[in-house]
């Protein structure tokens, strides 16, 4: 999915996500998601080893970056879709090598979006969210529910 611009990309890997899961259901609701970091319009995925950890945070260090999950709700065997990007915008705290050194190793970030995991950060990094926590940690849940409350949910039987 080369090419792709960033929200983009994270609405295609959710709906592929999702939908390899549905087609193997019937009835069942499934959710696909996806999250990235985004720094001057460049995603920031997974880091391939410490080192490119590090060079990730020394680049977030003292700036805003926006923080993007895609999120794709499927009833498996039906049409029934709703899709959905989430938006937040981080701003890190200066950071220098000794506290970045000091961060990574205190946490696994090779498994984390940007190399950051904000549930872990005890305002290490973090100085300011504005939006979802939750779309930081790695899931919109409000939003999540209000989609599956408006989209999925059935009408009583009265």
């Amino acid at each position: 999915m080369e090419g792709l611009a960033p929200r983009d990309l994270v609405l295609a890997n959710a709906e592929k996500k999702a939908l390899a899961v549905a087609s193997t259901l019937r009835g069942e609701l499934v959710l696909g998601a996806d999250t990235v970091v985004v720094l001057d319009g460049e995603v920031l995925g997974k880091p391939r080893d410490l080192s490119h950890a590090q060079e990730m945070l020394t680049r977030l260090g003292g700036r805003i970056h926006e923080v993007l999950t895609g999120v794709c709700l499927i009833r498996g065997g039906r049409e029934a879709r709703c899709s959905f990007v989430e938006s937040t915008r981080v701003a890190f705290r200066d950071l220098d090598d000794s506290a970045i050194r000091g961060y990574l190793a205190d946490i696994d970030p090779l498994d984390k979006a940007g190399s950051y995991a904000a549930q872990e950060d005890q305002g290490r990094l973090i100085e300011q969210i504005e939006g979802s926590l939750d779309n930081v940690i790695g899931l919109p849940v409000a939003r999540v529910m209000a989609a599956i409350e408006t989209h999925f949910t059935e009408p009583s039987a009265g």
